[in-house]
């Protein structure tokens, strides 16, 4: 028999002070004593409830998602005001995300207890956040509940599915956005303009005491005085008042199959994940990253106590976060150095004083081969490096706008849907743009969520005077989403709508040549150009496996004749220095 989401609703009493009820809302959580989360029905039921209860509440219904049901949104505003625009005038906005891999659920409870004590008194309402949240963000994915996919997980008893409707991981798709899950997710974002975000996640990779780890964007690519505060402020403030509170907590363990105490990297979230997108608009992005072999009960917990300790950073911290991300808007100007690819530095490292099990490789009694086993009976408290630190492989300088033709409405929507301000030509203009041919790529040899991704991806550049048509889209580079523009119109940024084949028609050729039809031609057009006779004579001596094969020289020749389509190889975007 399915158990009701809300045990009792019951009038107590009304006091004089508040005039309002006290009412006891108990979840499934609570009533399994930690064994259980709730659906989908009964999160949702959970929160109309409270805001019919409780008028500093707010639950709204936004998008749709491929299950075919909306996202719904969750306000808690003491002052009971729930238009951002004007909340944001004086206060910060935290976003929760939950349920992006419902399998994960330990957000889900954490923040529906988290909603219902700040508005009951048991936790001090806060003066200067407003938090807002998604229940569950990965709809589809609730609705698919089952009790085995999470394999090394400690509980719940069932829970939801991580692939959503489509069977797409939805932690993949904010910036390609094949999912209406992340459209809706970015009419959200843009409505609520977070000040800090938080997605609530559960993980594994090895075996170690704690049950809470934190996963914060990459503070270099932050990048600037909110880099740094992040980094050297915001994180350190978080795990001090967890440790007074007896939660332990450490950056998330990046590793896989091994034992930590040899070192690992921070994780590195480019912008197909949450926090790497919500970075991109200078959020101050975190994951909550509990460890899946500790209790449920410990894990949701746990959750709650870190939502609750960053409310009060937030709260604490309210001004300078206003003034810091004030400051990174402005700092990103035309003619800017700009870093679009990064790799770990290893001339900087962190220490970690990391609370681990002791870990060897024994032989398997399944394969005969060498397995990992952590025992547990022996815990250890060692110094562990921690390469936290990145630097650019790969950086641009800012141009004043970028020219997409029109005919790109994939890329032109996806940008209007993520507020990116643009003009539109109103006549025929020619204009002097800097352009670039794709020089090199590779792909992946295995579908990864619905795509063939390219990588490596390099470039070279021309300054042409080209023609644009009146109904082309100018985007200026001076505007808050400015992050957003480069990283996915920079065909060399690892996460661009490039890599995310967003233009693989141009690399395919249109036209070509019959072998039999072009060898006259081009002895023609070799015997009248002395300069490209030349070039090709010379590529022959200094290319063996070129002057071996005839087509290759026959089609070599093609590309430097005006039969060769121009639309090869072109990327379609401009750039305006």
């Amino acid at each position: 028999m399915k158990k009701l989401l809300v045990i009792a609703l019951i009038l107590v009493s009304c006091t004089s002070k508040t005039n309002k009820p006290n009412l006891d809302f108990t979840t499934v959580f609570e009533t399994s004593k930690g064994l259980e989360t709730a659906t989908y029905e009964q999160v949702i039921s959970y929160y109309s409830t409270l805001a019919k209860a409780y008028p500093e509440i707010s639950i709204e219904a936004i998008g749709e998602t491929d299950s075919g049901k909306p996202l719904h949104v969750v306000t808690l505003n003491p002052d009971a005001n729930f238009t951002f625009s004007e909340i944001r005038k004086n206060k910060r906005l935290l976003l929760i995300n939950n349920g992006i891999h419902p399998g994960e659920s330990d957000g889900i409870d954490a923040t529906m207890l988290l909603y219902r004590d700040i508005v009951q008194g048991k936790i001090d309402l806060p003066e200067n956040t407003v938090l807002v949240t998604i229940p569950i963000y990965n709809v589809g994915g609730s609705l698919n509940r089952n009790t085995g996919t999470r394999t090394n997980q400690n509980g719940p008893k069932s829970y939801g599915f991580r692939g959503n409707a489509r069977n797409y991981d939805l932690n993949r798709d904010f910036i390609k956005s094949d999912t209406k899950n992340a459209r809706a997710f970015a009419e959200i974002f843009h409505l609520v303009k977070p000040d800090v975000f938080i997605d609530n996640h559960v993980s594994n990779g090895a075996d170690y005491q704690y049950t809470l780890t934190h996963l914060f964007t990459q503070h270099d690519k932050l990048g600037g005085d909110l880099g740094h505060y992040l980094h050297t402020k915001m994180m350190p403030d978080l795990e001090k008042k967890l440790v007074d509170k007896n939660w332990d907590i450490t950056p998330y363990v990046n590793v896989f199959n091994n034992v930590p105490e040899k070192g690992f990297s921070q994780f590195f979230d480019s912008p197909r994940y949450s926090t790497g997108y919500t970075t991109l608009f200078n959020t101050l992005g975190m994951m909550v990253e509990t460890h899946m072999l500790k209790p449920y009960k410990q894990r949701v917990e746990g959750t709650y106590e870190l939502m609750k300790t960053m409310i009060e950073i937030i709260d604490k911290d309210s001004e300078t976060i206003k003034a810091l991300r004030a400051k990174s808007f402005e700092s990103l100007k035309k003619g800017t150095p700009y870093a679009i690819n990064w790799q770990v530095d290893t001339s900087k490292t962190s220490t970690l004083n990391f609370k681990g099990y002791e870990g060897q490789t024994i032989p398997s009694e399944i394969t005969n081969a060498q397995r990992l086993k952590f025992d547990t009976r022996k815990p250890f408290t060692k110094e562990v490096v921690y390469k936290n630190y990145f630097k650019p492989t790969k950086t641009i300088n800012i141009p004043r706008a970028y020219v997409i033709p029109r005919g790109w409405h994939n890329v032109i929507e996806l940008l209007q849907l993520n507020d990116i301000e643009m003009t539109v030509l109103e006549n025929d203009s020619t204009l002097m743009v800097e352009s670039y041919r794709i020089d090199a790529f590779e792909s992946r040899k295995m579908p990864y969520e619905g795509h063939y991704l390219h990588y490596n991806t390099t470039v070279k550049s021309n300054t042409d005077t080209l023609k644009f048509k009146a109904g082309d889209y100018v985007v200026n580079t001076n505007q808050k989403g400015i992050r957003y523009i480069i990283e996915t119109l920079e065909p060399e940024a690892s996460d661009s709508f490039f890599n995310w084949n967003f233009f693989d028609t141009i690399l395919q050729q249109k036209e070509g040549f019959s072998p039999y039809v072009w060898e006259d031609k081009a002895k023609e057009l070799l015997n009248a150009d002395a300069t490209l006779k030349q070039a090709f004579e010379d590529k022959k001596k200094t290319d063996d496996a070129f002057a071996k094969n005839w087509y290759a020289q026959l089609d070599w020749i093609h590309k430097q004749s005006n039969n060769y389509e121009k639309a090869h190889l072109q990327y379609p975007i401009y750039r305006v220095q």
